[in-house]
């Protein structure tokens, strides 16, 4: 009799596909989401960051291409007219839009793509790519926080922030159109929660391509 030897891991077909997925952060400026999209993205090689197109200008340390495409309003408007992006908005007097380019094509390749976008683009985004996309919305333990926080970047005018402090109240009223909300009252244990967010997700069911002739595989008798 003739026995056969179980596939190892390194010689299972390579059916296992995933999809990827759009991971979006969003939170009011300040309680934290830039922070947490920074450690996700220096953590986890597998995730790259969406770039976002904008018509404000250019701050001191930032690269065009990695940071922001930095386009003039006339640029923008073009990419709108001609729907060259999955959502866009206008934000403190100044643009910004997440360009469709090579996501798409992404995707099916299994890529991971995170957005730091507000609950605007959030919705438009969900509207055309509901399937993909996995909302995660980030609150300060408190508003006091919030505006010690902001304060304490220093780069702000008192008037400014009063007008940040009006919007993160008009934002948090949009926590419950995200799939999962995370208090962010010390980082490390925010970026944890955040992070297991996305482990879990990229074992969704739905998102393993290959998983339905594996397991016919497996039950074949």
């Amino acid at each position: 009799m003739v026995h056969e030897v179980p596939a190892s891991a390194d010689t299972l077909p390579d059916t296992l596909h995933r999809r990827g997925l759009m991971f979006i952060l969003s939170s009011p400026s300040g309680a934290g989401k830039t922070t947490i999209a920074k450690k996700l993205l220096g953590e986890d090689r597998e995730l790259e960051v969406s770039v976002s197109a904008t018509t404000r200008p250019m701050r001191a340390g930032e690269v065009d291409g990695k940071d922001y495409h930095f386009v003039s309003q006339a640029e923008f408007d073009r990419m709108v007219e001609d729907n060259e992006f999955f959502e866009w908005a206008r934000v403190f007097g100044h643009s910004y839009g997440t360009p469709k380019g090579q996501i798409r094509a992404g995707l099916k390749q299994g890529r991971d793509y995170l957005f730091d976008i507000d609950w605007q683009g959030t919705q438009q985004l969900y509207q055309k790519a509901e399937r993909d996309v996995v909302r995660v919305f980030i609150l300060p333990p408190s508003l006091e926080e919030l505006n010690r926080r902001l304060v304490g970047r220093g780069t702000d005018s008192a008037d400014v922030i009063a007008a940040r402090m009006a919007r993160a109240q008009a934002e948090i009223s949009h926590w419950d159109g995200y799939d999962y909300v995370v208090i962010n009252d010390e980082v490390e244990s925010c970026f944890a929660k955040v992070h297991q967010i996305l482990e879990a997700e990229r074992m969704r069911r739905t998102r393993q391509t290959g998983l339905i002739d594996f397991v016919r595989e497996l039950t074949r008798g």
